[in-house]
């Protein structure tokens, strides 16, 4: 099975609190139906001190996104788009559904 979206991919958010920003694929969980994106979904932890003499602080990190959330831009026409697959004579490739060209 191809993937819809991959690792590096430019993706758009299409709801929740982070709609409509675009983000770099950082990772992909397939298993969970799920993608980690750059800057998008970021979340507040607070970090406990974990030797003596070490401070606590405050981090912000990316919390992995469903994958139904997402839909990849293309690269040729800068368009959020539905992914095609077609064979050729290296294998399976993605196309856009809007103009065609593979990505």
């Amino acid at each position: 099975m191809l993937a819809r979206v991959k690792k590096n991919d430019t993706v758009i958010l299409l709801s929740g609190k982070d709609k409509g920003r675009q983000g770099l694929v950082l990772a992909v969980y397939p298993q969970e139906d799920q993608v980690l994106v750059k800057d998008v979904a970021v979340v507040t932890r607070h970090a406990k001190p974990t030797r003596s003499g070490q401070k606590g602080s405050i981090v912000k990190e990316e919390r992995p996104v469903p994958l139904a959330k997402v839909m990849p831009v293309c690269s040729s026409c800068k368009k959020p788009c539905r992914v095609q697959t077609k064979m050729s004579e290296a294998g399976k490739i993605r196309i856009c559904n809007r103009c065609k060209e593979a990505f």
